[in-house]
């Protein structure tokens, strides 16, 4: 109680004597109009040890001193506030739904996935400041910057890909759309998860990522250095897992490479149970108990615990009893969280603030807009995996008859992160809705099978739908399909189970599309050998059954791309603990043939590549080139490419990948039209990172630009000089 009085008391004379001050707030920190150091400062002096403890969860409200605070809401590939995995509220409140983020990573259109962010932190900010609600909150733990390193990592749905420059710039734009476009205020705060090298579910409260310092600077940390430095996000969740045996909660990377040489300055959390995996005996046992765990993390940058305040509230005072711990420690860190509220605008007047505004009555999923954005996604993350002679689009003119099929038939499968859409489309909805009354649409349930043997032989055409289920239809930790996977399971089996199934309905009706609704990669080798068409698209979009639809009955051209190396079997693959990627991994690396490599997706018209240039036969180690080509829809309907450029390191003095992307752009082509695509390749990008010299080293060489369609069909090359 003394130290209470001794804080308010201190908050007095500061409001009384200090010239900044002015009589309409009750606390310096309250005056939108002083330096965001200022206020900080101001609000760590008023606090008490306690309140500077208890500023250490995800919530840093200060009731005593008017300071609410925010903590977090899910939000992958959308807001969450109730679902499958109970990430809210014990009421869901409904929110917009897009495609996993690895299918938002298969639209190739960063800027369309800006739009989903915005559409999500619009959300969040309404249901926040709704008079109806009242709830959620404005720290949003997305997106996802981990790599997609490895076909068998149980939350492969979670991440935009394999490739460190595509995932930076997904990344990026998802954390420009989470926070938006007001130079002053942020709509929402992005949280990336997971830093770092976490892609292994099994054993990740105490695995550890080994890899060397190259990997580190040149691949791992990639997405996260953009998400921060291009795309501005100022917060990050620390991984369960350790890096080269020290778990990412105290590495040193926290504090020697974002914040010092990034310059993040805000909130680092740990992941939920992280401090206690530290001390667990059969996990990292890397302390001896909590106290020393809680003083590392502390240290090493923390300022926000995913645990039980009975857990690090203690730990914490033990810590500074101990000497192991100072105030001044505490209070380092716990700045970080106040610079972000200030962004937040959750210290200033609402009239100060464009976002405060955004509040109503209405349920926020109904705007048209959201809507329409959802629908988008939707539509452009749908892959043309195989299309034989032709046979997409259906013609609904000549048929009279289709057999819908298959256990993902009538459903919009949510996973672990769904919030709880408003309303969904399956895809038997999307295509009665489609179809209309004229054509008899034979839909039978998943578990007749003898019946859906039957629909197929007595249809035009049989549509079965088939893949994962994003949850293993199952409790946490449970997946009793082998080639199923999700967070805290890794999958033991990358073939597909159903694919029996699909045997059998393809010897009643030859005329067989497969719709694989899949997570990650699943090696269908029979499949891509004997069914005419196969579409793919994942899984939680809202419009899923619209987007399938469209595509099968050709008013889209379906013009998603994959984002991983689909392995023909694991055979293919190091293993799952080879955190090594250039023992074959990603398509920079990857040894064989692929089922289906980085980047490939089919259209239902055909392109051409001619007329590529540069600016520039030389580029100089400062600068950047532009890369121009000519690419001409040569079919007879309108679709979409995806332009995709590489580059290959000639003469490099140090070990290079194959190939790496460097640059893409997604275009909509007209018959006949042909568009000059031009896209910057900078100097800097084609950079390594020199572990002597501890710098990134643009070195004269001889790099080859190939430009094409995928990482394996590459239509035009040219070589240009890099110099100093």
């Amino acid at each position: 109680m003394k130290a209470i009085l001794s804080a308010a008391a201190a908050a007095c004379v500061l409001v009384l004597t200090a010239p900044w001050a002015s009589a309409q707030f009750q606390y310096p920190f309250q005056n939108p109009d002083l330096p965001a150091e200022e206020r900080v400062g101001h609000i760590i002096s008023l606090m008490t040890l306690e309140e500077k403890i208890a500023c250490l969860g995800t919530n840093p409200s200060v009731p005593r001193l008017g300071i609410r605070g925010s903590s977090h809401s899910e939000g992958l590939h959308g807001l969450a506030l109730g679902g499958p995995g109970g990430w809210g509220r014990p009421t869901p409140i409904p929110t917009t739904q897009f495609a996993q983020e690895i299918g938002m990573g298969e639209t190739w259109d960063p800027d369309l996935v800006r739009l989903a962010g915005g559409v999500e932190g619009y959300e969040a900010r309404y249901i926040r400041q709704s008079e109806k609600t009242h709830r959620g909150n404005l720290v949003i733990r997305a997106p996802n910057a981990d790599l997609g390193r490895d076909p068998r990592w149980g939350r492969t749905e979670e991440t935009f890909g394999e490739d460190p420059y595509f995932n930076g710039r997904m990344v990026t734009a998802m954390v420009k759309g989470l926070q938006g476009d007001d130079p002053k205020y942020w709509l929402t705060a992005s949280l990336m998860k997971h830093f770092l090298a976490n892609s292994n579910e099994d054993g990740r409260g105490g695995s550890s990522s080994d890899f060397d310092e190259r990997l580190l600077r040149e691949y791992y940390s990639v997405p996260f250095r953009m998400g921060v430095i291009d795309g501005g996000s100022n917060a990050y969740m620390a991984a369960y897992n350790a890096m080269n045996h020290i778990p990412m909660t105290v590495n040193p990377i926290l504090r020697d490479i974002t914040m010092k040489e990034w310059g993040l300055n805000g909130i680092i959390c740990t992941d939920a149970g992280s401090l206690r995996n530290m001390v667990n005996p059969k996990l990292h046992n890397y302390y001896k108990d909590l106290a020393e765990g809680t003083a590392g993390a502390i240290k090493a940058g923390i300022n926000q615990f995913l645990e039980n305040a009975n857990v690090y509230g203690p730990a914490a005072k033990e810590a500074i009893q101990k000497g192991l711990l100072t105030e001044k420690d505490i209070d380092d860190v716990i700045k970080g969280e106040f610079r972000v509220m200030i962004k937040l605008g959750l210290l200033d007047p609402p009239e100060r603030v464009k976002y405060a505004a955004i509040q109503g009555d209405e349920e926020v999923w109904k705007r048209a807009g959201h809507q329409e954005i959802a629908k988008r996604v939707a539509r452009e993350s749908v892959v043309l995996l195989k299309n034989a002679n032709g046979f997409l689009p259906l013609n609904k003119a000549s048929m009279k008859s289709i057999a819908v099929l298959g256990p993902l038939a009538d459903v919009v499968a949510l996973d672990w992160y769904s919030g709880t859409p408003g309303y969904v489309v399956t895809p038997l909805q999307g295509i009665k809705d489609k179809l209309g009354s004229g054509i008899t649409v034979n839909y039978v349930p998943k578990a007749d099978v003898d019946g859906a043997i039957k629909a197929a032989r007595e249809s035009d055409v049989a549509v079965v739908f088939v893949g994962n289920h994003p949850t293993c239809d199952a409790g946490w930790a449970k997946c009793p399909t082998p080639s199923d996977g999700k967070e805290a399971m890794d999958r033991k089996a990358i073939n597909l189970e159903q694919e029996e199934f699909v045997k059998q309905i393809y010897a009643a009706n030859p005329k067989t599309v497969v719709v694989l609704l899949a997570s990650f990669p699943i090696a269908i080798n029979w499949s891509q050998e004997h069914i005419p068409a196969i579409l793919h698209i994942t899984h939680n979009a809202q419009e899923e059954g619209t987007a399938i639809a469209d595509a099968l009955f050709g008013d889209i051209d379906p013009g998603g791309r994959l984002v991983q190396t689909w392995p023909k079997s694991l055979d293919q693959v190091p293993p799952m603990m080879d955190y090594d990627i250039r023992h074959g991994r990603t398509y920079m690396y990857f040894k064989g043939d692929p089922l289906y490599p980085f980047g490939y997706g089919l259209s239902y018209t055909t392109f051409k590549y001619s007329n590529l240039k540069t600016s520039a036969a030389r580029l100089r180690a400062a600068g950047e080139i532009m890369v121009s080509v000519e690419v001409t829809n040569t079919g007879k309907r309108q679709g979409d490419e995806v332009v995709q450029l590489y580059v290959k390191h000639l003469n490099s003095k140090v070990d290079r990948p194959a190939k790496e992307l460097k640059g893409f752009q997604r275009v909509t082509l007209k018959p006949n039209e042909t568009r000059t695509v031009q896209i910057a390749v900078k100097a800097a990008d084609l950079a390594y990172w020199n572990v002597a010299g501890h710098r990134w080293t643009v070195e004269p060489d001889q790099v080859r630009i190939m430009v094409g369609s995928s990482s394996a069909d590459s239509r035009l090359d040219k070589t240009i000089a890099v110099v100093e």
